[in-house]
């Protein structure tokens, strides 16, 4: 069965990458039910879609269409014999840390009902690595590493407000009729920009990274 391992909220610290600003990428499970809304506009929003999370660098991150960040417990398990070292559910900055759902080939569009409170999130585009994800696990070219791999877990948009905790079911209710994934939105993103054309039939892809797409495309 499809299911949420653990809900990972932040635990806020000084950026290893920015000394004097803080970071959320400190993120520990929590036993507790948690609150997930639209937090709003990257810019000026609430930031992350889980009450009581942080995201700090809202030039960047967080806002609707990232207001949630799924990572598979099979991708941290594959990290943990590639670094030779433990990795506890929420280090790599998830909000919610799934097991049983291939998070790499989800559909951007597929739709997520989890738990029982009416919860539904919808898939909308990868994590990239930036330098605070490298600083705060200090591992040398973590950046390149990562992106290898191409396993880079998934952000969604929230469709249907609710609450989560871990041990909850999530079901994919809805699939697209296209084959873009998230695999494939990361690669074009990063080490194969001839993918980008191919993104246009993604409806459900954020707004900025469609645009880019039509003009890869000449559209």
């Amino acid at each position: 069965m499809s299911s949420v391992l653990t809900v990972n909220i932040a635990h806020p610290m000084t950026n290893p990458d920015h000394k004097k600003k803080p970071t959320g990428i400190d993120k520990r499970p929590t036993d507790d039910a948690v609150a997930v809304r639209a937090p709003g506009p990257m810019r000026g929003g609430l930031g992350s879609g889980l009450v009581g999370d942080l995201v700090s660098e809202q030039k960047y991150h967080g806002g609707d269409d990232q207001a949630v960040y799924a990572y598979a417990r099979e991708d941290l398990d594959f990290w943990e014999g590639e670094l030779g070292r433990d990795i506890g559910n929420g280090v790599f900055g998830e909000n919610l840390t799934t097991a049983g759902i291939d998070v790499t080939n989800a559909l951007v569009g597929e739709r997520w009902r989890i738990g029982t409170d009416g919860l539904v999130l919808e898939v909308t585009r990868p994590r990239t690595p930036c330098r605070t994800f490298s600083a705060w696990l200090d591992i040398d070219g973590w950046i390149k590493t990562f992106t290898r791999k191409g396993a880079p877990g998934a952000y969604l948009r929230v469709i249907s407000p609710g609450s989560v905790r871990g041990g909850d079911a999530v079901e994919i209710i809805d699939r697209p009729d296209h084959d873009v994934t998230i695999g494939t939105v990361f690669l074009a993103m990063t080490t194969q920009p001839a993918l980008w054309p191919a993104l246009l039939a993604a409806d459900a892809l954020p707004g900025e990274l469609k645009e880019k797409a039509r003009r890869k495309a000449g559209v």
